[in-house]
């Protein structure tokens, strides 16, 4: 199937780790535009390995936390496809610190990159849904940390706690236009970012964990594909953590 006999799906911070997988995923029943910010290379491989499965893909450069590079992407998006079926938040990024030592920069950095950065894809994919009268969906990518909150992560806790509200209400915001709106949780999850962790970290918080173990970016990507899908249609507004038993 070609990008034209396919729904349409955006996957922002797509080139690597859960949104990689999450791309590979969802290409099953969907077109998948990667969005990458600096990692070309990687998201062109991707999108390859996606074709050479018999899916349809491309690649897209925007840094989704500038509203004129977010504009310019759904401008293309709308003038290629006019539609869009599918928005996955994934963009993000961590810099650590305590907050008695962090530089309003580095708060900043990361709360544009992880929730401003949803505010402003959301609102733009929203406005294509709407007139093209579509039922479409909406993942956020939060975090535990979001939730439960993380020493040490202030910054990057207080960005995923704001997506979990964000996706509160935006999904009681459109849910007459037929349009869901969910977040998922991960907790910790093999990627590349859980491999700059100590090795020390890591083990302490896998005795923190009831299974006893790393998540996998599959493990996430394949509950995304069940929201992407027909049969997620009365989910709306909830937040779904996948982590192994942190949270219960």
């Amino acid at each position: 199937m070609d990008s034209n006999e396919k729904k349409i799906a955006l996957v922002t911070g797509g080139s690597r780790g859960i949104g990689a997988a999450i791309a590979l995923e969802i290409s099953k029943n969907y077109h998948v535009i990667i969005n990458y910010n600096s990692n070309g290379e990687k998201a062109q491989e991707l999108a390859n390995r996606i074709i050479e499965m018999g899916g349809s893909a491309e690649i897209i450069r925007a840094d989704v936390s500038k509203e004129e590079e977010v504009t310019a992407m759904f401008r293309h998006i709308k003038n290629t496809y006019k539609n869009l079926h599918l928005l996955v938040n994934n963009a993000g990024i961590t810099a650590d610190g305590y907050v008695m030592t962090m530089s309003l920069e580095t708060w900043n950095k990361v709360i544009n990159t992880n929730l401003t950065s949803v505010f402003l894809c959301t609102r733009e994919a929203l406005k294509i849904m709407y007139n093209a009268k579509t039922k479409g969906k909406i993942i956020n990518m939060a975090s535990v940390s979001g939730v439960m909150g993380h020493g040490g992560q202030a910054n990057y806790s207080a960005a995923k706690g704001g997506v979990v509200a964000l996706t509160k209400s935006i999904a009681k915001e459109v849910s007459d236009y037929g349009i869901t709106v969910n977040a998922i949780a991960p907790g910790f999850i093999e990627t590349d970012m859980v491999k700059k962790v100590p090795k020390a970290t890591v083990d302490n918080v896998i005795n923190s964990i009831p299974i006893k173990r790393v998540g996998k970016a599959e493990e996430v990507a394949k509950f995304a594909a069940y929201l992407a899908g027909d049969d997620a249609g009365y989910f709306t507004g909830k937040v779904f953590t996948i982590d192994g038993g942190m949270i219960i």
